[in-house]
């Protein structure tokens, strides 16, 4: 489908076809349906259940990295980083990273000072939280978005995030 589609059904048609792609891809992946049932349906409400002040845990993280990284290119030196940091710090680094939005920029940063966590993944814990203000930054989107998705970076990040929201505007 393409970008510049206008056509909410389409939209919303294509959304639907989500699960039963994921489902397709478990000969491949066979931890991608439990792993995405965790990002997608355990994680969210995980985290608002920490209220006033949400946090990821270091173990959310390193589901959260294994999920990221099953469904994309596999770097197992991530999980690695994930599994060395400091409990303590992943929850202060998100609880500032939720805090600061709608600030995606100063989301994003407070969450890359975690080793291992770029703004890839980085998002994907925004996502979880705010899905509505920080999308997250798949390959999948950000081709589909930007015409590439080679650059990983806060600044196409951000480029990302506008083209999206300007797209759901025009939705409502």
């Amino acid at each position: 489908m393409e970008f510049k589609c206008s056509d909410v059904s389409l939209w919303k048609e294509a959304l639907s076809s989500y699960n039963a792609h994921i489902r397709s891809l478990n000969k491949q992946k066979p931890n991608l349906l439990s792993l995405d049932d965790f990002y997608q349906n355990q994680l969210p409400p995980l985290i608002r259940q920490r209220n006033p002040n949400p946090y990821i845990t270091k173990p959310d993280l390193s589901k959260l990295m294994q999920w990221k990284l099953t469904r994309g290119k596999w770097r197992p030196r991530l999980l690695d980083f994930v599994s060395s940091l400091d409990e303590t710090v992943v929850e202060s680094a998100s609880q500032k990273a939720f805090q600061s939005l709608p600030d995606i920029s100063k989301a994003v940063s407070e969450l890359t000072v975690l080793k291992g966590v770029g703004p890839a993944t980085a998002s994907a814990v925004l996502a979880a939280y705010a899905p509505d203000v920080a999308p997250f930054m798949s390959d999948e989107a950000m081709l589909a978005a930007l015409g590439n998705s080679k650059d990983y970076t806060l600044k196409q990040y951000l480029v990302f995030v506008d083209k999206l929201q300007a797209k759901a505007k025009l939705a409502y």
